[in-house]
């Protein structure tokens, strides 16, 4: 049996506000999928680096982002000096949701497409105070929460897409 060896990849940051200008990536997080397999890679703190990045990237086609055109793109571009769009496609599933009348956050279409989430009340502003708990005081269930709210985000982009485009429609 031959092994595919593209993947997909979900791709969504964390990071200590909303300004690429003085505000940091905390966690990239990629859950990278072919059919094959599937693996979840997450950048955290020092490791969030252009190298590390287009390596965890290596054999990746497309990049699948909810907001990522006008957020994660552009932040990591803005921190780390690397355009992903020059060498991937990216396909930003928000603008798939506004066609089919679906609006909110990534958060809010999971719930209006049952799209299940076991880490409640973890939101982008939590986030941000998980990592600082991590930082400030080394808490490492602030850290693991912040990765399982990060994997979650990743996971269900990939349920988002499956919504998004099976056969029968939403």
């Amino acid at each position: 049996m031959q092994v595919e060896s593209v993947f997909d990849a979900y791709l969504d940051i964390e990071t200590t506000g909303l300004s690429s200008l003085c505000d940091d990536i905390t966690v990239v997080g990629i859950y990278l999928v072919n059919g094959a397999g599937r693996e979840l890679v997450q950048l955290v703190g020092n490791e969030v680096t252009a190298d590390n990045l287009l390596e965890a990237l290596e054999d990746v086609n497309t990049i699948y982002t909810y907001n990522g055109s006008r957020f994660d793109l552009p932040f990591i571009y803005a921190s780390l000096g690397t355009d992903l769009t020059e060498s991937y496609y990216h396909h930003d599933l928000m603008y798939d949701c506004w066609e089919k009348n679906l609006h909110g956050g990534l958060k809010g279409v999971e719930q209006q497409l049952d799209i299940p989430r076991h880490l409640k009340g973890v939101d982008g502003l939590e986030a941000v105070m998980l990592w600082w708990r991590y930082q400030n005081y080394g808490d490492q269930d602030a850290l693991a929460t912040l990765l399982k709210y990060n994997e979650e985000d990743v996971v269900n982009l990939k349920a988002l897409r499956e919504r998004l485009f099976q056969p029968e429609g939403i």
